[in-house]
């Protein structure tokens, strides 16, 4: 099982989101949304990722991150998407990205 990293991206009153890397390389990202009783992820992996992959990686989640946040939640419920990243895109030119950076249809791989 790979070390997997969370990275903190965005964090409200009631949800997180985290990048998820391993060995310095971005694998995903997941969306915690912290309810009363239960607690909704999104969990985006790349399309090559198997099923116990999946369950060891939400394993980590919910040890790592959910269980240190809400510990008297009743559920975790999981959404899995599988895919490859596309690209970040922003309405605004971000000066501090380089031009390089950015691909001609405006978007940064």
């Amino acid at each position: 099982m790979p070390s997997y990293q969370f990275e903190r991206e965005t964090r409200t009153s009631d949800s997180e989101t985290f990048i998820i890397s391993a060995d310095n390389t971005e694998l995903g990202r997941a969306d915690i949304h912290y309810g009363l009783d239960v607690v909704h992820a999104t969990l985006c992996v790349p399309d090559n990722y198997s099923e116990d992959d999946v369950q060891d990686l939400i394993g980590e989640i919910d040890e790592r991150l959910v269980m240190t946040a809400h510990p008297y939640r009743e559920d975790f419920v999981v959404t899995v998407w599988l895919g490859r990243q596309a690209g970040v895109y922003s309405e605004d030119y971000d000066e501090e990205l380089e031009e390089e950076d950015l691909e001609g249809n405006g978007h940064r791989e």
